[in-house]
């Protein structure tokens, strides 16, 4: 008959017991390792997020800025009569001959008759670009925080600046826009560098991206 041994002898001994347990070093070791880990996992996602709202901030302002560059590309194109100079909703100043044709606005004649017109103008009491039809006088925002004045110039093919209203000058619109990245963030310097074009400034503080977009379009018919 075969007898079984005492239960003490059949206990795992407390010493062996004990080794299978971390040690504090261990414990330390990986709580060490964990942290890093954790660290590096909010890092890059405090990184991406940070990308996501520059890279989505672009994206809007640049589609924007596109869209409102297509139409006066498009009705520059069609445009019979096309008169560069100053104004505002109310009134239109067109640029003197000998002069330089620039300006903050711009009159397109679809025809002969220059009291049928599309007119754009920068207002720079609001930092918007502007569009009206002679047809009503309802004001539509085409574009919003753009900080540069001279919207519109006539040149020659070369590039230079024309002064008179030669047939065959090409309008250069150029938009300079400033848009809020990190509104809660203020900086010394945000004004700063919203102003970079010597227009209008941001009414808050914060970290703003400054974009620019231009174009130089022609008319399709030329006498």
């Amino acid at each position: 008959m075969k007898l079984l041994p005492p239960l003490q002898s059949r206990r795992t001994p407390l010493l062996a017991t004990a080794a299978r347990a971390f040690t504090m070093a261990e414990m330390m070791t990986v709580v060490g390792i964990f942290s890093l880990l954790a660290a590096a996992t909010v890092s890059s996602q405090l990184f991406g997020l940070r990308l996501y709202s520059i890279t989505g901030v672009k994206l809007t302002v640049d589609g924007a800025a596109r869209s409102a560059l297509g139409r006066v590309r498009d009705e520059i194109r069609s445009g019979k009569l096309i008169y560069v100079g100053n104004g505002d909703s109310s009134s239109f100043t067109v640029a003197a001959d000998n002069s330089p044709q620039a300006g903050n606005a711009l009159k397109i004649c679809a025809t002969t008759d220059t009291n049928s017109y599309v007119y754009y103008f920068m207002d720079a009491t609001n930092s918007r670009f502007k569009r009206m039809v002679s047809s009503n006088s309802f004001v539509q925002v085409v574009a919003s925080h753009i900080t540069n004045q001279l919207v519109f110039q006539a040149e020659d093919f070369l590039g230079n600046v024309v002064t008179n209203h030669q047939n065959n000058r090409v309008i250069r619109v150029t938009m300079e826009f400033y848009q809020p990245v990190f509104p809660s963030a203020p900086t010394a310097n945000s004004a700063l560098t919203a102003q970079t074009a010597g227009g209008a400034q941001p009414t808050n503080s914060g970290m703003y991206e400054q974009f620019r977009l231009q174009t130089r379009v022609a008319r399709r018919a030329i006498e």
